[in-house]
C-alpha cells in the first residue's frame, strides 16, 4: 500500500507537506505508522497547479525512493502552489516499478492518485478496458490498476450530468466504484477492493476512503482550517475564520495535533474551491 497527501487552499511551499512536518510524506515513506510494512520505496510523484501559468498541473515522478532524492527536497523548498498531490509508492505485487506507474497520473487539467488495489486485477483488466472510451483507452501508459481506474473515472466525469465541478467529480467517482465492484464480482471472484483516491481539476477535488470490506479500509485523515503553515520546524493548521480556507487529506496525520480527523470508511470528502470540505457516504 502507498501513502499520499493532498492540499487545496492558500498557496504554500511543497515542503510544508513533503519534508517539514514531523510526519511528512518523506517520513511516511520510511516510517509509515498505519501499515504493517513501513517502507514505501517504489518511487514517488508530485503534481502541483500554477493557475497563473495555465490549467494543467506540473508533474515530477521518479522510481527513486522519495527519501533519497535530493531533487525532490530542493524542488519542494522553492515551489509554491494552491493545489498539490504528493505520493510515495509501495508497488502492488505484479506491477512494474517504472516511471509510467508512479502516481500522480495526469490528463489535461485532471490529476489523480491512489492508495490500495483492485483485487484480481489481472482477471478484471480486459473487461475494464472494454468499458473505456477510445480516448481514455489511449491515455493509459502503464500497467497499474490505479491508472485504469483513473481512465474509467474520467469517462464517468465527462458523461455525467452534474454542472457543478465538485459534484461532477463526486458523481463520477461513485459511478466508478460501482463499476469496479461489479467487474471484480463478475471476473475476479469478488476479491478485495481498496480505493483511497484523490481526483482534482486544480480548483476542487474529491477524496475517498473506500473498501469492499469497510472494516479493513486503509487509513485516511483530513485537516481543515484557514491556512496551513510551517515555521521553525512547527507545522499547524490555523483555525477557520473569515477568508479563504485550506484542506489537507493525508493517509496519515502530518503532525500530532488534535485537528486531524479520521475519514469514515466508505465515505467521500467533497472539497470546493473556497476550501470547504463535506464528508458524505460513497453510496
Amino acid at each position: 500500500m502507498c501513502r499520499f497527501v493532498f492540499y487545496l487552499g492558500v498557496p504554500l511551499a511543497l515542503s510544508a507537506l513533503i519534508t517539514e512536518p514531523k510526519h511528512s510524506l518523506i517520513h511516511q515513506s520510511t516510517h509509515s505508522r498505519e501499515r504493517s510494512e513501513p517502507l514505501n520505496g517504489d518511487g514517488f510523484g508530485v503534481a502541483w497547479y500554477a493557475p497563473d501559468m495555465g490549467p494543467e498541473p506540473g508533474l515530477f515522478r521518479s522510481i527513486a525512493p522519495a527519501w533519497n532524492n535530493a531533487n525532490l527536497r530542493s524542488l519542494s523548498r522553492v515551489v509554491r502552489s494552491p493545489c498539490v498531490l504528493a505520493h510515495v509508492r509501495a508497488a502492488t505485487e505484479g506491477s512494474d516499478v517504472s516511471e509510467a506507474n508512479c502516481h500522480p497520473f495526469q490528463r489535461g487539467r485532471f490529476a489523480f492518485m491512489h492508495n490500495g488495489f483492485v483485487g484480481a486485477f489481472s482477471a478484471v483488466r480486459r473487461a475494464l478496458l472494454a468499458e473505456l472510451s477510445e480516448e481514455s483507452f489511449g491515455m493509459i501508459r502503464g500497467n497499474t490498476d490505479s491508472e485504469h481506474v483513473f481512465a474509467l473515472l474520467l469517462d464517468n466525469v465527462t458523461e455525467g450530468g452534474a454542472t457543478d465541478p465538485a459534484e461532477a467529480l463526486a458523481e463520477g467517482l461513485v459511478r466508478t466504484f460501482q463499476q469496479v465492484t461489479a467487474l471484480v464480482e463478475a471476473h475476479g471472484g469478488g476479491a478485495a477492493i481498496h480505493l483511497n483516491v484523490v481526483v482534482t481539476d486544480g480548483s476542487c477535488a474529491v477524496a475517498s476512503r473506500f473498501a469492499s470490506n469497510p472494516d479493513k479500509a486503509e487509513s485516511l485523515y483530513m485537516n481543515v482550517g484557514r491556512r496551513y503553515t510551517c515555521r521553525d520546524g512547527r507545522c499547524q493548521m490555523d483555525p477557520a475564520m473569515a477568508g479563504a480556507g485550506s484542506v489537507i487529506v493525508s493517509s496519515e496525520p502530518l503532525t500530532r495535533d488534535p485537528d486531524w480527523k479520521e475519514i469514515p470508511a466508505n465515505h467521500l470528502v467533497v472539497i470546493r474551491a473556497e476550501g470547504s470540505a463535506e464528508v458524505r457516504p460513497c453510496a
